[in-house]
Protein backbone atom coordinates (compact mmCIF):
# COMPACT_ATOMS: atom_id res chain seq x y z
CA UNK A 1 0.00 0.00 0.00
CA UNK A 2 1.47 3.37 -0.79
CA UNK A 3 2.15 5.96 1.36
CA UNK A 4 1.65 9.84 1.46
CA UNK A 5 4.33 11.67 1.02
CA UNK A 6 4.52 14.99 3.34
CA UNK A 7 6.79 17.30 3.47
CA UNK A 8 8.87 17.57 6.82
CA UNK A 9 10.34 20.92 8.00
CA UNK A 10 12.62 21.38 10.34
CA UNK A 11 12.15 23.81 13.03
CA UNK A 12 15.45 25.53 12.47
CA UNK A 13 17.95 25.85 9.82
CA UNK A 14 21.83 26.28 9.76
CA UNK A 15 23.03 29.28 7.77
CA UNK A 16 25.13 26.40 6.20
CA UNK A 17 21.85 25.08 4.95
CA UNK A 18 19.90 28.51 3.99
CA UNK A 19 22.90 29.69 1.82
CA UNK A 20 22.20 26.19 -0.15
CA UNK A 21 18.61 26.66 -0.18
CA UNK A 22 19.08 30.00 -1.91
CA UNK A 23 22.13 29.14 -3.92
CA UNK A 24 24.65 32.50 -2.33
CA UNK A 25 27.43 32.62 -0.26
CA UNK A 26 26.80 32.44 3.65
CA UNK A 27 28.22 35.64 4.03
CA UNK A 28 25.53 37.39 1.94
CA UNK A 29 23.15 35.48 4.55
CA UNK A 30 24.81 37.38 7.18
CA UNK A 31 25.20 40.77 5.86
CA UNK A 32 21.20 40.64 4.76
CA UNK A 33 20.72 39.96 8.43
CA UNK A 34 22.81 43.08 9.56
CA UNK A 35 20.87 44.86 6.77
CA UNK A 36 17.67 43.70 7.65
CA UNK A 37 15.75 44.35 10.46
CA UNK A 38 13.03 41.60 9.84
CA UNK A 39 16.00 39.20 10.16
CA UNK A 40 16.52 37.64 13.68
CA UNK A 41 17.50 34.43 13.94
CA UNK A 42 18.30 32.69 17.14
CA UNK A 43 21.63 31.71 18.50
CA UNK A 44 23.00 28.86 20.39
CA UNK A 45 25.74 28.93 22.99
CA UNK A 46 28.31 28.83 20.21
CA UNK A 47 27.08 31.66 18.10
CA UNK A 48 25.64 29.66 15.79
CA UNK A 49 22.66 31.03 13.91
CA UNK A 50 19.54 29.08 13.74
CA UNK A 51 16.93 30.17 11.59
CA UNK A 52 13.56 29.65 12.25
CA UNK A 53 10.62 28.88 9.53
CA UNK A 54 9.92 32.57 9.68
CA UNK A 55 13.44 33.40 9.05
CA UNK A 56 13.12 31.29 6.00
CA UNK A 57 9.68 33.00 4.64
CA UNK A 58 11.35 36.61 5.36
CA UNK A 59 14.28 35.71 3.21
CA UNK A 60 12.65 34.76 0.63
CA UNK A 61 11.29 38.03 0.86
CA UNK A 62 14.33 39.86 0.78
CA UNK A 63 15.52 37.10 -1.77
CA UNK A 64 12.97 38.11 -4.45
CA UNK A 65 13.27 41.95 -4.21
CA UNK A 66 16.86 41.80 -4.25
CA UNK A 67 17.88 39.09 -6.47
CA UNK A 68 14.50 38.35 -8.74
CA UNK A 69 13.06 42.06 -9.28
CA UNK A 70 16.62 44.33 -9.18
CA UNK A 71 15.92 46.10 -6.13
CA UNK A 72 18.90 48.00 -4.24
CA UNK A 73 19.47 47.07 -0.61
CA UNK A 74 17.64 50.66 0.48
CA UNK A 75 14.53 49.86 -1.87
CA UNK A 76 14.10 46.41 -0.63
CA UNK A 77 14.43 47.82 2.85
CA UNK A 78 12.03 50.74 2.04
CA UNK A 79 9.29 48.32 0.11
CA UNK A 80 9.50 46.07 3.64
CA UNK A 81 8.94 48.99 5.62
CA UNK A 82 6.23 50.79 3.77
CA UNK A 83 4.64 47.75 2.65
CA UNK A 84 5.44 44.81 4.71
CA UNK A 85 2.20 42.92 4.32
CA UNK A 86 1.07 43.62 0.91
CA UNK A 87 4.90 43.00 -0.21
CA UNK A 88 4.88 39.75 1.38
CA UNK A 89 1.27 38.98 0.03
CA UNK A 90 2.29 39.76 -3.70
CA UNK A 91 4.87 37.45 -3.15
CA UNK A 92 3.01 34.79 -1.77
CA UNK A 93 0.75 35.41 -4.91
CA UNK A 94 3.67 35.04 -7.13
CA UNK A 95 4.84 31.76 -5.71
CA UNK A 96 1.21 30.48 -5.51
CA UNK A 97 1.11 30.84 -9.32
CA UNK A 98 4.43 29.97 -9.85
CA UNK A 99 3.66 26.51 -8.18
CA UNK A 100 0.15 26.02 -10.26
CA UNK A 101 1.87 26.94 -13.42
CA UNK A 102 4.36 24.24 -12.93
CA UNK A 103 1.81 21.61 -11.70
CA UNK A 104 0.13 22.18 -14.95
CA UNK A 105 2.78 21.88 -17.16
CA UNK A 106 3.70 18.41 -15.77
CA UNK A 107 0.08 17.97 -16.38
CA UNK A 108 0.72 18.48 -19.82
CA UNK A 109 3.76 16.62 -19.99
CA UNK A 110 2.00 13.37 -18.78
CA UNK A 111 -0.70 13.47 -21.73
Amino acid sequence: MPYKEFRIEKLYYSIGEVAKFFDVNTSLIRYWETSFDILKPKKNAKGDRMFRQKDMENLKLIYHLVKEKGFTLEGAKKAIKEGGAETANNYEIIESLSRIRNFLEELRDDL
